[in-house]
């Protein structure tokens, strides 16, 4: 059988659970990583059982047996190191947040069509398994008509991430946190967004530390969302429907949900573990690639565009503000 071979960009901590994630799959390999030092990428590769390592991510890109690069540098870089790895004609999976800027996101998702080479944001939320369920009881009558979503995604500590706190380098809870709900709930529902605002607590030169984002989708569901790194809260996201409620902790990364009935009756649980929560989006990348398709038909280019499209808004009305 034909694997698709990894190049990933980065040694960052995201980066070794989406090792994982490729190993896992029968049909991926991690062939090699590159970092901005030789030291440091040779390493990594070390620790990590990779055969390949660069001292640049240009070598990466030049590398003739890579089949696609992972990207997972500062948030910043995505845009600027996906844009290379494209030009050099290689598939691009890239992290969320895909780019700060829709113009930076449009311009990606048209070299990747220009170059006939496979492009997707990187959105594991998407793939779970929980989530296939969740969406199963969305799109039925268990609980009802949906009338909202409210989802907490909180974090007491941030301090492991040197540049959080710099908006220019991407920091900020919008651009960290607010891609997988975005991607999710388009995901989940089958509806785009029509609307959206939200409010920060930022200082001024620096990124939000809050926010709270509303959404509204095209089938009316509105939507709450509050981000913090100021109080570690639980992580949870309650759909709201006429018949009852649907809860899912870490939604991102949930192995169970929780269906609870208005009226009384017995709750119900979605359970569906798994040994990696990257495992189930590598696999279908790696398909997609091996049959030669360029766009996800699951985490799509317009769930993407408005993911970036909201983003960049809700930062430059708060600039302007």
């Amino acid at each position: 059988m034909k694997k698709v071979k990894y190049g990933i960009v980065s040694t960052a901590q995201v980066v070794p659970r989406f090792i994982d994630g490729v190993r896992l799959t029968d049909n991926g390999e991690v062939a090699a990583v590159s970092s901005h030092t030789l030291e440091a990428a040779q390493a990594f590769a070390m620790k990590h059982n990779i055969p390949k390592a660069y001292g640049s991510h240009a070598e990466l890109y030049a590398d003739p047996e890579l089949d696609v690069i992972y990207i997972a540098t500062y948030n910043k870089g995505h845009f600027p190191e996906a844009k290379q790895a494209l030009l050099a004609g290689k598939n691009v999976l890239l992290e969320k947040p895909f780019t700060l800027t829709l113009a930076e996101a449009e311009e990606l998702f048209e070299l990747a069509r220009e170059k006939n080479l496979f492009l997707m944001e990187a959105q594991k939320s998407v793939f779970l398994p929980v989530t296939q369920m969740v969406k199963e009881v969305v799109q039925s009558d268990e609980i009802g008509d949906i009338l909202a979503v409210d989802s907490v995604t909180a974090y007491a500590s941030i301090d492991h991430i040197s540049w959080f706190n710099d908006l220019e380098s991407g920091g900020g809870t919008v651009h960290f946190m607010l891609p997988y709900a975005i991607s999710y709930l388009q995901y989940i529902f089958d509806a785009k967004i029509i609307d959206f605002s939200g409010i920060a607590d930022m200082q001024s030169g620096e990124s939000d530390t809050q926010a709270k984002v509303l959404l509204k989708l095209d089938n009316g569901v509105l939507i709450n969302i509050f981000l913090t790194t100021k109080v570690g809260l639980d992580k949870v996201m309650t759909i709201q429907g006429t018949k009852g409620k649907l809860i899912i902790p870490e939604f991102w990364r949930a192995k169970t949900a929780i269906v609870r009935f208005a009226d009384g009756g017995i709750k119900r649980q979605l359970n569906a573990d798994f040994e990696s929560d990257f495992v189930y989006e590598v696999q279908h990348v790696n398909e997609l690639i091996l049959s030669g398709e360029r766009l996800s038909p699951k985490m799509t280019k317009e769930m993407t565009l408005s993911g970036v499209k909201i983003m960049d808004g809700l930062y430059q009305s708060w600039q302007v503000s």
